[in-house]
């Protein structure tokens, strides 16, 4: 998946991936560490979503979830007015090519389970739980 990622990318954007530094990236990466000692629960970066108009409508709404808050596939499509569109939306979220800053792991399944996240489930369960320590320890969350 990461590889489909990085090629869609790359060709909308008629680009190449190039190892650098700017003061963009070193913000991003103080900015990810600052959310990852629990001292930073938004991000404050210029995003090019780089996608269809659908899947970046689809990002720009898991960017209104909460931090330490929980929705599901279904709760996300409401949001958006496109209640038949779960499967698209999953898919779109599946397609986020920059989790954490847009934070698709804060999507679970309706019943409260853990599903689909490119980095393994014990990586979201750890970032849920990052965020809010009631998720700790739970196989299944409810929605907060």
């Amino acid at each position: 998946m990461r590889q489909t990622v990085d090629d869609r990318i790359t060709r909308q954007l008629s680009s190449a991936y190039a190892i650098a530094s700017n003061p963009t990236i070193a913000n991003t990466i103080k900015q990810i560490d600052e959310y990852l000692e629990g001292t930073r629960k938004e991000f404050d970066l210029p995003l090019l979503l780089v996608g269809t108009d659908f899947q970046k409508r689809v990002w720009n709404s898991l960017q209104n979830i909460p931090y330490g808050t929980t929705n599901t596939y279904l709760g996300l499509a409401k949001s958006m007015n496109q209640e038949l569109a779960i499967r698209a939306i999953a898919a779109a979220n599946g397609a986020n090519a920059i989790s954490i800053i847009v934070p698709c792991h804060r999507i679970i399944g309706s019943s409260g389970e853990l599903v689909g996240y490119a980095g393994g489930l014990e990586t979201k369960k750890q970032l849920l739980s990052l965020e809010n320590p009631q998720f700790q320890n739970n196989n299944q969350l409810s929605l907060f």
